[in-house]
């Protein structure tokens, strides 16, 4: 039985936690896991949305993702046939999700797989490689790993052509091991060096990696009858162009969470997306480097957001200011959302609630009051446990979990707040 609380006067204080939406029916499939990223959107999500979504009536022929990510929700909807469009301003994210949500013939991939490990085999390392290199990649790599790197790289290339729906694969497996043949800390969700680690072998990671990434389209079951299309870009972009979708099934990004950019970087500089990875920043919701004009777009708040920024003001303008451009953002993507879907339609988001120094940022609730404002006529308002995580809600200033109640607090609790045209 799935139970909704309506919205009339928001109070997201008294939301009845759904059982319904804790946990999956069915084992999460391999694809899911081929590339890490932060605060992955589970799967299980998206098939009962889909669910709900039948139960009210409605008839999904397209959905959407408008913060795609890895692109779990992109390949849910293959699965179950249905049309996707999803959008993510990260390159690296919409290269795991076009990876992700494509099904690959085993015999093809491994040709690929062969060529790509004799050309290694043959190819000489070269020490001016590393003398030239980006100064942020020789921060995290030594020589010798940085040079089987830079080899692999172009061993990929060099046989997979640009163009082929196989190059995805291959540099989705190549971009999963860049982290653990690095200096990175393990697990860390802010970029720093563990001067104890000793980085893994280079093309043993790799070749592990494209095992399991075989194993996982052998056991996918997406198949034809459906389309996909991800695209990289801003959701927030006035030329964007958006198309008409029945449903959308959506988790944004945390109000002062994680700075993907940052925790993409080795990958965005090995890709060649970007030179300097700061410059990927550029348009990510509520990023803290955003430069706006804080007194004149104030005004523009809704209600709630303004009471929580004003709180904060007093504590941290700084995160203030983080804040309050995080909840503009999502005012617009409200407005954004409602004027994509058909009639009837309906948009379901995942968000958390944070604190910050004794003040509760309550983004259920802004979201539930921008729907409404965006011409929503029904709101309708659920919890889940966020049942993988561990007992403490606290993390340290490294970000790893912590039991001192002076770190900040995370909860461990999701609301699912769904818009109906």
């Amino acid at each position: 039985m799935i139970t909704f609380t309506e919205v009339k006067k928001i109070n997201t204080d008294n939301v009845p936690i759904d059982p319904f939406w804790n946990i999956g029916d069915e084992r999460e499939l391999k694809m899911h896991r081929i590339h890490a990223y932060p605060a992955k959107f589970p799967a299980f999500i998206t098939t009962k949305a889909l669910g709900y979504a039948k139960q009210s009536s409605l008839t999904i022929n397209r959905m959407a993702d408008v913060f795609c990510g890895c692109g779990t929700v992109a390949f849910e909807a293959k699965r179950n046939k249905i049309d996707f469009w999803g959008c993510d301003i990260s390159p690296v994210a919409t290269l795991i999700a076009r990876a992700k949500s494509k099904k690959y013939k085993k015999e093809q991939i491994e040709k690929y797989y062969l060529l790509i490990l004799n050309d290694y085999k043959s190819l000489d390392g070269d020490r001016s490689v590393y003398e030239l290199a980006n100064e942020r990649l020789k921060y995290w790599y030594d020589e010798r790993h940085f040079n089987d790197i830079s080899r692999l790289k172009k061993a990929i290339e060099r046989n997979v052509p640009n163009k082929s729906e196989y190059r995805p694969f291959f540099m989705c497996a190549f971009s999963n091991i860049l982290k653990a043949s690095s200096r990175w800390l393990t697990k860390s969700i802010k970029p720093q060096i563990d001067p104890k680690k000793r980085p893994v072998d280079v093309m043993q990671a790799f070749m592990d990696q494209v095992g399991f990434m075989i194993d996982a389209n052998v056991e996918s079951d997406v198949g034809g009858g459906s389309h996909a299309e991800i695209v990289t870009a801003n959701f927030l972009d006035k030329s964007l162009k958006r198309p008409t979708v029945d449903m959308i099934v959506t988790s944004p990004p945390y109000v002062t969470s994680y700075e993907y950019a940052d925790l993409h970087q080795l990958s965005s500089l090995w890709l060649g997306y970007a030179d300097d990875y700061r410059h990927l920043r550029d348009g990510s919701i509520g990023s803290r480097f955003h430069q706006y004009n804080f007194e004149r777009e104030l005004k523009r708040l809704n209600k709630t957001g303004s009471q929580i920024v004003f709180r904060l003001i007093n504590r941290d303008k700084s995160k203030a200011r983080a804040v309050a451009k995080y909840f503009l953002d999502m005012q617009h993507v409200a407005d954004n959302c409602y004027s994509m879907l058909s009639k009837q339609g309906m948009a379901l988001f995942v968000v958390g609630n944070t604190e910050y120094k004794g003040i509760r940022v309550d983004n259920a609730k802004h979201l539930s009051e921008a729907l409404i404002d965006a011409g929503f006529k029904k709101i309708l308002i659920t919890k889940r446990k966020i049942t993988r995580k561990i007992l403490t809600p606290f993390r340290d200033h490294c970000g790893r979990f912590s039991s001192n109640h002076n770190c900040r607090k995370v909860y461990s609790e999701e609301f699912i707040v769904i818009g109906r045209i």
